[in-house]
């Protein structure tokens, strides 16, 4: 093999290899990365809202949501970030979550049918955690407590 063939194959290497980590890297901003939750004593299996298309999408493509699933949002900065239940299937409880991983306001029973209006913490939040409704009331959660968070970043 002559150095010519060498570089076109060590050239298509390199290629492969760049596509498949910008692929991964944008499949993990899209939020499809699965991830941990500790709230309320529980353990939630959450998939991550990392871009703001993924941010407005949430949870409207689901049909359902298991006791111990949900969705965070992960925003850059903290802000009053007001949610509404658009294209929503189910119920939800919303739990808005500050920089010091402490709950700041809780949206218990979020309906569908409530859209257009929105939901609007009172406190600056930088996580919302989506969550099956009745998850607040059923597992005591209150505005102040505790989160820990695993979301690999």
């Amino acid at each position: 093999m002559n150095i010519k063939n060498h570089y076109s194959i060590l050239f298509v290497l390199v290629f492969f290899i760049f596509g498949f980590l910008l692929i991964n890297h944008s499949t993990w901003r899209q939020g499809l990365q699965v991830s941990y939750v500790q709230i309320a004593g529980q353990s939630i299996k959450v998939n991550l809202a990392l871009t703001p298309q993924a941010q407005q999408k949430g949870l409207s493509a689901r049909q359902d949501l298991a006791e111990d699933e949900g969705m965070l949002f992960v925003f850059d900065y903290s802000n009053i970030y007001p949610f509404w239940m658009k294209d929503m299937n189910f119920p939800i409880d919303i739990v808005w979550i500050g920089e010091d991983l402490k709950v700041v306001y809780i949206k218990k029973d979020a309906e569908p049918s409530s859209y257009p209006a929105a939901f609007t913490p009172t406190e600056d939040a930088k996580y919302v955690l989506e969550v099956v409704s009745g998850f607040s009331d059923k597992n005591n959660l209150k505005v102040g407590d505790s989160v820990t968070l695993d979301i690999g970043k």
